[in-house]
């Protein structure tokens, strides 16, 4: 389980940033690339040969999309431990075949949210497919290189051409982790638009605030914002975490004209000479 071969890998991706990159980078290494809708159209219109991911399950796409990837020709392809014989003999006597890396960047539920859309654009805008293959492929990252952000592209072509053709554990734990991150994000926000955003614009969702307006858990979900120069003490480390999906603004999105790299302490002083003059009235 340490480098594994790239041969096939499963792109799916909302995002198609750096996506032909990618695939031309994995057509050079002979990788047999699989995809869905947009992302098999934007490839082949960079001149890649891609199969469609109907050919792989024998099953068609339907119900607008919603299913094309829950299928077990593609999560056995993802979970089956490669040096387990009875996933091998599963495999074979279901025709299973190896999925070694799977892109899949989510459907843009916070986005869609953001800018104010009806409800049932934001429903659909639910990824189901999306998460299920990042769990899988998450999970057994002993053999399954997992990419949820166009950011890492360039960091996987340069473990294939240092490996041959293959990914690092090292790299893949890395990537299993930042992707059970984002699924986890991705459902906080999502569980947090029905306790607040869905609920209150809902009617049932408003007659049931009537008993408690605050939701049973609050999942919450951060991301680093910047690493500073050190902490409360000058031995201690610190870093800024912000709220995702949020257009809150602060003194983490402020922009610095001059001095040194802030520290914790920094920030606290300017946090609180914010919040002194945000008590004034007459401005933002």
């Amino acid at each position: 389980m340490s480098n594994v071969t790239i041969k096939r890998a499963l792109l799916s991706v909302s995002d198609k940033g750096g996506l032909v990159e990618l695939g031309q980078a994995l057509a050079r290494h002979g990788v047999e690339l699989v995809s869905t809708g947009g992302t098999a159209k934007t490839l082949r219109e960079a001149g890649l040969a891609v199969m469609d991911i109907s050919e792989l399950t024998g099953f068609p796409e339907m119900m607008d999309g919603r299913v094309k990837t829950l299928h077990p020709k593609v999560h056995g392809g993802l979970l089956a431990v490669r040096d387990n014989a009875e996933h091998v003999a599963a495999m074979v006597e279901h025709e299973i075949g190896a999925i070694d890396l799977v892109v899949v960047n989510l459907y843009p539920f916070e986005a869609t949210v953001a800018r104010g859309a009806e409800r049932e654009e934001v429903i659909e805008n639910i990824d189901i497919g999306g998460p299920s293959m990042v769990r899988s492929a998450a999970k057994n990252h002993g053999f399954v290189t997992i990419l949820t952000d166009p950011a890492d592209y360039a960091e996987v072509i340069e473990e294939m051409d240092a490996t041959g053709g293959g990914t690092s554990l090292a790299f893949r734990i890395r990537m299993a982790g930042k992707a059970y991150a984002r699924t986890a994000s991705y459902d906080a926000a999502i569980a947090n638009w029905f306790a607040f955003g869905d609920a209150w614009s809902n009617p049932l969702g408003a007659e049931a605030l009537k008993a408690t307006p605050f939701p049973a858990a609050l999942p919450l979900a951060f991301k680093r914002e910047a690493e500073l120069r050190y902490g409360e003490n000058p031995h201690q480390i610190a870093a800024v975490y912000l709220p995702q999906a949020t257009n809150v603004k602060g003194i983490a999105q402020a922009e610095q004209l001059q001095g040194k790299e802030l520290s914790y302490n920094n920030f606290n002083d300017a946090d609180a000479a914010l919040e002194l003059v945000s008590e004034f009235r007459g401005g933002d």
